[in-house]
């Protein structure tokens, strides 16, 4: 299954003009029964919209706003550290207790690694597919605020104390194509280092949507925008405003904060703990090069890496390919090389780690930033997202 989704992977991400030169005989076999996937694919997406339009998908209405956080493409998008960086906002600096609706997808990493974040916060968290009934469920158990107090909005200072455990705002998780719950907000994660892909839909492309589905949004975030040029920056802005031509665009960047050594994730290291040092980066994520190249940036001696799909499920025989290439290294260059894994791969199994041992495991860390850009920075964001939060409060009490 694993090769299988790695040829895929590789269709999907090879242009059109370059698959005879560059794609095996394998893969070019396979685009015929991809292509009808993909129609077939189309033709439902399509008649799900419609059903929608017309109102034979029952939208649900929460008594609080709902911001949703969604992408075109699978994986890599920063949809999950979007999640955090509003509900961290929402909680400490605006005081008001937000409740994350997230599908817990890929034996649920993303969920567990945002309950390690928020454990002991007024953050709740909702997991599972019918993301509707689990918040009614959260808003049954702990209450809600039926209209926010618009001056919290006015002058948010960092710190604020939170008002009140009740909820006061939705957050949905992968949300662009939860078409039964209503929102007041869609933001649109855009993967800057591989955007499109070849431009189709699932599965022969990366695409879960078309590219018109921007004009849903009320807003794009490009992600991991600090590690392409400008000039890709500026074909994916164009390709975007080509179908929404006043939709605000952001750029985000993952930063790395610190490492921690598993399975201590209270004892913070610095980053530059591997500088000089033999490592082994092991992810299973959507946009492992990113990973990578912000490891290289840290100065090791030198970095391998072991690449599986997004979610991979870790077994007894990976772990053994991995200590069998830890070998490899630790006879190359004469001492024992470290693994660098993300928090993502960490909560997904954090015991099936224990494998590797003796070799060190180290997590690493990485918090969302907003780029300034175009006018486009975090304090307009903050105020985007505030802006959404009022309208919602003045059509609820009118």
């Amino acid at each position: 299954m694993e090769k299988l989704r790695r040829i895929v992977h590789q269709i999907a991400y090879t242009p059109k003009s370059q698959s005879p030169s560059t794609l095996s005989p394998l893969h070019l076999s396979l685009i015929p029964l991809l292509f009808l996937s993909s129609s077939l694919y189309k033709i439902i997406i399509s008649f799900r919209h419609t059903l929608h339009q017309f109102g034979f998908i029952r939208e649900h209405r929460l008594p609080v706003p709902v911001i949703s956080i969604g992408n075109l493409t699978w994986g890599g998008n920063g949809k999950t550290p979007m999640v955090e960086f509003i509900a961290n906002w929402l909680a400490n600096d605006v005081g008001i207790s937000p409740l994350i609706l997230t599908r817990g997808y890929g034996g649920a990493d993303e969920a567990k690694m945002l309950q390690r974040h928020f454990n002991g916060t007024s953050v709740k968290i909702g997991v599972g597919a019918n993301r509707a009934a689990i918040a009614v469920s959260f808003l049954h158990r702990y209450g809600y605020i039926s209209s926010i107090d618009v001056a919290c909005f006015k002058q948010p200072t960092p710190k604020t104390q939170v008002v009140s455990d009740k909820i006061g705002v939705a957050i949905l998780d992968d949300g662009l194509q939860h078409l039964s719950m209503s929102r007041d907000l869609e933001i649109v994660m855009v993967n800057a280092l591989s955007p499109w892909g070849n431009h189709h839909l699932l599965p022969y492309g990366p695409l879960r949507e078309p590219l018109a589905s921007f004009t849903r949004a009320d807003a794009a975030v490009i992600h991991h925008a600090d590690m392409v040029p400008y000039e890709s920056l500026s074909l994916i802005e164009s390709k975007i405003l080509n179908v929404n031509r006043f939709l605000p665009i952001y750029l985000s960047a993952m930063t790395p904060s610190h490492f921690f050594k598993a399975p201590n994730s209270i004892c913070q290291l610095h980053v530059g703990v591997i500088f000089g040092k033999t490592v082994l980066c092991v992810s299973a994520i959507g946009s492992p090069n990113s990973f990578v190249q912000k490891i290289e940036k840290m100065g090791p001696l030198y970095i391998d890496r072991m690449d599986y799909s997004d979610h991979h499920q870790f077994q007894e025989k990976d772990i053994k390919m991995i200590k069998a290439r830890l070998e490899e290294l630790n006879i190359k260059f004469g001492s024992k090389p470290t693994i660098i894994v993300t928090e993502k791969d960490y909560d997904r199994d954090s015991k099936i780690l224990g494998g590797l041992d003796p070799f060190e495991v180290l997590v690493l860390c990485c918090k969302l930033q907003i780029l300034n850009h175009n006018g486009c920075s975090k304090d307009s964001f903050k105020k985007l997202l505030t802006r959404s939060l009022k309208y919602v409060t003045i059509y609820q009490e009118t």
